[in-house]
């Protein structure tokens, strides 16, 4: 049985092609390609790749600057943070996040609209294997570009699993059966009817938006649209912490907001989401609020303003705290 894409890559000693991360004495971080017969300069001396092609991960390496550097190949997380742009790139808290809490498995066939640089191509493509399906959207062709070659290069050889398209996921999704669909754009509202039509029932949808907006219009949208459980959508922030001795406490510096992500499930067809019984906030809709689930746009409230849309989704302000 061969091994999955990339893990030989992962394990043994360096060799020509494979990425580096050295580690210098303040931990700041260098990335580059072994290649024989090379030499890694900086300001604090050489040395050639030669010394560690053949080497195991965990070396020292020492400059002709008598600086020691430590030796191991980039995990995913360090590579998607070094490796060339076309755009920003889905953080890795961000991507553990959709892993996670979409429940990406092994053999998932899964749809992802809007690739950047190809990050969170690559967690994904990680977590489905070899024998599942990856059909990736991106509408610039600079950015699929990049992001192919950054794929490429890290898991040496063009993914089985992989698909990639160039153009709008709303013109071009022909994909049916579709366990899982990703989608990492301005406006996901606007995918909402190809993607409940490719997702089988109990697929999930997840979204990632930058912006309060983009989340409201995105969850009013879902609701609207009828064939979605109620979505769940949340943030996460990192924080690490300075150990030194007895001076322990939190890091000055933290990855805050990237993003907002949620999650939503697909009903089976001609099923209508259950009611909401969590009532809205005093004030949360005023009184010209046309949106999804009020009395004036469905005309299902009663004399109370206390009653339910037809599809039998979210509560119309009823006025209660």
């Amino acid at each position: 049985m061969s091994e999955p894409t990339g893990a030989a890559r992962r394990r043994g000693p360096f060799q020509v092609g494979d990425q580096v991360q050295l580690t210098d004495p303040k931990g700041r971080h260098y990335t580059f390609t072994l290649e024989a017969g090379k030499n890694f300069h900086t300001h604090k001396g050489s040395f050639p790749h030669d010394e560690l092609i053949g080497a195991p991960e965990g070396t020292v390496v020492r400059t002709t600057g008598n600086v020691a550097y430590l030796a191991l190949r980039p995990l995913l997380p360090d590579y998607v943070l070094s490796m060339p742009r076309g755009a920003a790139v889905v953080y890795p808290k961000d991507a553990g996040q959709i892993l996670a809490m979409a429940d990406i498995f092994p053999g998932a066939r899964v749809v992802e609209a809007g690739v950047g640089s190809g990050s969170l191509s690559m967690f994904l493509l990680r977590a489905i294997g070899d024998q599942g399906m990856l059909h990736s959207y991106e509408r610039r062709a600079d950015f699929a570009e990049i992001a192919a070659q950054n794929v490429e290069r890290y898991f040496g050889a063009p993914h089985p699993a992989w698909r990639l398209t160039v153009g709008d996921l709303q013109d071009n999704l022909s994909d049916t059966e579709v366990d899982r669909v990703i989608l990492d754009m301005l406006a996901p509202w606007e995918c909402l009817e190809p993607v409940s039509k490719a997702l089988v029932p109990g697929g999930i949808l997840c979204a990632y938006v930058a912006t309060t907006t983009q989340l409201a219009r995105t969850v009013e949208c879902i609701r609207e649209h009828g064939t979605f459980n109620e979505p769940s959508a949340w943030e996460t922030m990192v924080r690490t912490w300075h150990v030194e001795g007895l001076a322990v406490r939190p890091d000055h510096r933290m990855i805050g907001h990237t993003g907002f992500l949620l999650t939503a499930r697909r009903l089976a067809d001609g099923v209508e989401p259950p009611m909401r019984r969590r009532r809205p906030a005093k004030g949360a809709y005023g009184e010209d609020y046309v949106g999804w689930g009020t009395a004036k746009d469905t005309g299902a409230g009663d004399a109370s303003g206390g009653g339910r849309s037809a599809s039998g989704g979210q509560d119309t302000p009823s006025g209660d705290a």
